[in-house]
């Protein structure tokens, strides 16, 4: 069989109608078959899937059993967890509940999800998982404590299973953005946002664009496994 008659991978991505969801659907697509999760937003969801062939699911990704009848139908070569909400608030402030959804959606999500596919990645001896994460989950985040936490669980959860699953051929790595333009930061006045472009040495917020494209560089990167690859245009050095 000739390459081009090979048959195409399949990427599995999680959050696929928000803001960075896009564009790794987008950019994913070029190299692979493109698998979805949505819980909102059917209408950019119709039209993700007919830009880029792609098959979306709309569904709550805490639902434990969600994960494992997409992997029923699917074989998942390239997972990227991405799904994720935010959440500005004074800790003190912060419900029970506000702590709990933070935490379900970022790592038990992701923690569904890699459990329901990585055993197809073990058995073909390759795979690879992309987890993302924030640069608030390595240098933390003012009134975003509960947000910050998941994102650090994100990444200690990347280390951890990249030692385990090295052995069988999987790589896991993970993607830490930087202030992205956005829905996620909408409700950031304009003079946090110009503090932040001035606080980052390239002057200017990122694109979801920039964090999809270092997504498949990892994706392909075949001898590296365990990182964190911040694409923050150098916001906390």
């Amino acid at each position: 069989m000739s390459n081009s008659e090979q048959k195409r991978k399949t990427a599995v991505i999680t959050g696929g109608t928000g803001t960075i969801g896009q564009a790794l659907v987008e950019i994913i697509s070029k190299r692979y078959d493109v698998v979805f999760t949505y819980l909102s937003n059917k209408n950019k969801a119709s039209e993700l899937e007919h830009l880029y062939s792609a098959k979306s699911y709309r569904c709550d990704i805490t639902d434990i059993n969600v994960a494992k009848r997409i992997a029923m139908k699917h074989d998942c070569d390239l997972l990227i967890n991405n799904a994720g909400i935010s959440q500005i608030k004074l800790f003190t402030d912060i419900t029970e509940l506000d702590w709990y959804k933070m935490m379900d959606v970022h790592l038990t999500g992701s923690f569904y999800f890699t459990q329901a596919f990585v055993p197809q990645m073990v058995n073909r001896k390759s795979g690879c998982v992309i987890n993302i994460s924030s640069v608030w989950g390595l240098v933390g985040a003012s009134c975003e404590v509960h947000y910050s936490t998941a994102k650090a669980g994100l990444i200690g959860f990347t280390k951890a299973l990249a030692q385990e699953l090295g052995p069988s051929g999987v790589r896991v790595n993970c993607i830490a953005p930087g202030v992205i333009t956005g829905s996620m930061n909408k409700g950031l006045s304009e003079d946090v946002l110009h503090e932040l472009r001035e606080d980052t040495p390239l002057r200017r917020l990122g694109t979801a664009k920039e964090v999809a494209v270092a997504a498949l560089y990892l994706a392909g990167a075949e001898f590296v496994t365990g990182q964190v690859l911040s694409v923050d245009g150098g916001f906390g050095l």
